[in-house]
């Protein structure tokens, strides 16, 4: 068990490496977007979903085709993939690392690693259910994409990417502040409390 774990960390340190090598160009947007994205000052969030909603904005008012819109948004890769290493030393200044600096952007990119084996790790659960409890599995699919096409035909798909949009990127703030372990545990605790009625006027 523990030559597994041995091999099993690592081989996550290797990926993290690996990913911390890919990434250094962009070393210094992503500790600022982390910074954002973490909440680090009090007005971070609605700056945030001040950006998005003006990219959805101009996406509504320029009402793209979908082919135009794939175009144009891996045209802006292409282009921050080259001018982001090179642009980014000169904004924000210093080539060189601090310490304190160099482990967050290690703590990044091993969080980017695992969360990448975690939906590796669920897209194998989702086949090994299919293997081994294939009705399951079916009805399953289907009623989640029953309900996913229902959702689909009753919101507007604009309006929908940006809610989603605007979640995961509110979701690191939300974490690290709390939030979601804090309503989540109140949804469990109504729960309990509903089920505890119901339990009363059965007996």
């Amino acid at each position: 068990m523990a030559e597994g774990d041995n091999r099993s960390t690592n081989l996550l340190a290797a990926e993290t490496a690996r990913l911390e090598e890919h990434l250094q160009g962009w070393g210094e947007v992503i500790l600022v977007s982390d910074r954002v994205l973490r909440w680090e000052k009090p007005w971070f969030p609605a700056a945030v979903i001040g950006a998005i909603s003006s990219v959805f904005l101009m996406i509504y008012y320029v009402d793209p085709s979908v082919l135009s819109g794939i175009s144009s948004f891996i045209m802006l890769l292409c282009l921050a993939d080259y001018l982001v290493p090179t642009l980014a030393p000169r904004i924000f200044g210093s080539n060189k690392w601090t310490t304190e600096q160099q482990q967050r952007f290690h703590e990044i990119c091993n969080s980017l690693v695992k969360t990448r084996r975690r939906i590796v790790g669920w897209w194998n659960r989702l086949f090994s259910l299919k293997e081994e409890k294939p009705k399951m599995y079916f009805m399953t699919m289907i009623s989640t994409l029953a309900v996913v096409a229902w959702l689909g035909q009753q919101v507007h798909n604009l309006l929908l990417t940006y809610l989603i949009v605007s979640f995961l990127m509110l979701l690191p703030g939300l974490n690290q502040h709390g939030l979601i372990t804090k309503y989540v545990g109140m949804g469990k605790r109504e729960i309990n409390k509903l089920l505890k009625q119901k339990e009363k006027k059965n007996e």
